[in-house]
């Protein structure tokens, strides 16, 4: 009985933590998009140098890993296939299990 209640005590922390976290999240007004807003090729290529554009983020101000304003869903849609194709998620790991018969 007492680990369900630490379990739940757990749980409440963490959904706790999760809603104050979203209280922070911005969203940029509804206004009309600028022609000149990146669009899916810029979205494909913010996501293929995402882990080094992060890690340029953390140390220089005027860097940022995603471009504000955009135009929406083609630009997220590069993102993703950015970042899942071409970036970070095209690593593939391949793993080798080999059985032997012990007699």
């Amino acid at each position: 009985m007492a680990k369900v209640a630490r379990l739940d005590s757990r749980l409440l922390a963490t959904l706790g933590v999760a809603l104050l976290l979203t209280a922070c999240a911005a969203q940029q007004s509804g206004g009309a998009v600028a022609e000149t807003a990146p669009g899916f090729w810029l979205g494909v290529w913010h996501g293929f140098i995402f882990p080094v554009a992060w890690i340029v983020s953390l140390f220089v101000d005027t860097v940022a890993i995603y471009a504000v304003p955009n135009n929406g869903g083609w630009y997220d849609f590069g993102y993703f296939v950015g970042i899942v194709f071409l970036g970070v998620g095209a690593r593939s790991s391949k793993k080798v299990v080999v059985y032997r018969n012990r007699r």
